[in-house]
């Protein structure tokens, strides 16, 4: 593509050095910038994107996005105000607008995302039709085809609209389920994209470590549905204190459908029931009511179904086929992922304060009378330390027993994030909590601590096959862990 036909719509302060040359890419890592690409010069939290723009020319970029001029370069410069933000202009000019031609389904929220998008393929899949999930575990082209990887729940703006234009012409799959996060939409990865749908699951505690308030981690939430376009739906989880806020926003000419279970819904769930087996319930419609028996257990999971169902619903799936369709679906990789039955050990990825109680909540509905509830927990580095002493004291009012671990310390000490959770402890009874900053360690002692009626919620990783130390990435699975611990026991 010729750099006049890139920046054709974008609005740029100044050109400098034009040139109309081609350009093959685009990158904005000088590290892997390729011959012909144009280098982004992207301003970060920890790093200027101005300053590696000659490494990327020796890379071979032919021509740069710049906020301000680099001197000492003979490339063409284009000058806008935020590259962080015009990068996913030119992305989208870049690869042609894909997600205009894609039924691009959008789900947001702080709890949820991962389930939710994964409910959605599948019952399109039932509808017989293709659908692709882009998300936290990476993208996929079918319910049954594998991940392939990603760095960020939502990838950055030219690796999303290429992985959209290979998911429309290559694979030829015209249905699009994607996790949008928060720093997405406040860093602009998803711009250009036009979202047929939005779904919102909950707005709970994290990432203030980014947002710094909750009205602000709102507002970046909110743009995915300010953004609708006449035409398309909105699905809004009424129960959630944000909910109503959320359907403020709506623009005018867009459906909107909510789901709950507390309060007046177009979709409902009432009678609810829990076993170790899972959830049954009542679904109810504006005109009709359906028994639902689900493999996935928990509260949080009657939720991610009624929105999965509330957004087929809004695509003229019928309820039948949505319900035939997640009848035989066992949850999420990490998500109340029972790895060993006697104890009965869950992994879940929770790590936030709603998320743990959510959890424990339900692992409690399913402990036995004579067993007791045991969390193995820990909180990441880097991240919101607010949230730390609420964890901590929502494990220990849940559980009858915590092991305090650590998470993904990253740069931050691991004793420290250890000492910010007990501070929301009442009382470090040795009885009741232990502390064990090797989660290794952590979830070896089971072995000793956990009886076969017993219920051990291990928390906080999920799905994630590594862990993040202040000098290094190591592998660690908390799944794989508590199979060697438990090897040998039933499952």
């Amino acid at each position: 593509m010729k750099l006049d036909e890139l920046i054709e719509y974008l609005k740029y302060k100044d050109l400098i050095n034009f040139k109309n040359i081609d350009i093959t890419g685009i990158s904005y890592n000088s590290n892997t910038t390729k011959k012909g690409d144009i280098f982004v010069c992207m301003v970060g939290e920890h790093t200027d994107g101005h300053k590696y723009a000659k490494m990327a020319i020796d890379k071979g970029a032919v021509a740069l996005l710049v906020e301000h001029k680099v001197d000492g370069v003979t490339v063409p410069q284009v000058q806008v105000d935020s590259t962080k933000y015009k990068i996913a202009d030119i992305a989208d000019r870049f690869y042609s607008s894909p997600s205009k031609g894609i039924n691009l389904i959008g789900v947001t929220g702080t709890n949820g995302k991962t389930t939710v998008t994964h409910l959605i393929q599948k019952i399109m899949e039932g509808n017989h039709q293709k659908c692709a999930l882009i998300g936290t575990l990476g993208y996929k082209l079918s319910s049954t085809s594998e991940y392939r990887n990603a760095k960020h729940t939502t990838p950055q703006a030219p690796e999303l609209q290429a992985t959209l234009r290979m998911i429309k012409d290559i694979e030829k799959i015209d249905n699009v389920v994607m996790e949008v996060s928060s720093h997405a939409l406040d860093q602009n990865r998803v711009g250009g994209c036009r979202f047929n749908g939005a779904v919102f699951t909950n707005l709970t505690q994290d990432h203030l470590d980014y947002h710094i308030t909750m009205e602000n981690y709102f507002k970046a939430k909110a743009l995915l549905f300010q953004r609708l376009q006449e035409g398309s739906f909105a699905v809004i989880n009424i129960d959630d204190e944000y909910g109503e806020r959320f359907l403020s926003v709506v623009p005018e000419g867009v459906k909107k459908l909510t789901y709950g279970v507390k309060k007046q819904a177009d979709v409902m769930a009432e009678d609810i029931d829990f076993s170790s087996n899972g959830a049954e319930f009542t679904m109810v419609t504006n005109d009709k009511e359906y028994r639902v028996s689900l493999h996935m257990n928990g509260m949080f999971s009657v939720y991610n179904v009624l929105a999965a169902v509330t957004t087929a619903i809004a695509m003229g799936i019928s309820v039948e086929t949505s319900l035939k369709a997640l009848q035989n679906v066992h949850g999420v990789a990490g998500r109340f992922e029972v790895v060993n039955k006697k104890p009965l050990v869950i992994v879940d990825y929770a790590h936030t304060p709603d998320g743990l109680e959510n959890v424990l909540k339900t692992a409690r509905e399913i402990t036995p009378k004579n067993g007791k509830l045991i969390c193995v927990f820990g909180c990441g580095g880097d991240r919101d330390a607010t949230k730390r002493p609420k964890m901590g004291a929502i494990a220990q009012k849940l559980a009858d027993k915590i092991i305090i671990t650590s998470d993904n310390p990253r740069s931050e000490d691991p004793q420290q994030i250890i000492t910010d959770i007990i501070a929301g402890l009442k009382s470090v009874d040795p009885e009741t909590v232990t502390v064990e900053p090797d989660r290794h360690e952590a979830i070896a002692m089971l072995k000793t601590v956990a009886n076969n009626n017993d219920v051990v919620m291990v928390a906080g990783k999920g799905h994630e096959d590594y862990q993040i130390l202040k000098d290094k990435t190591i592998h660690f699975d908390d799944r794989e862990e508590v199979r060697k611990v438990f090897a040998g026991s039933v499952i």
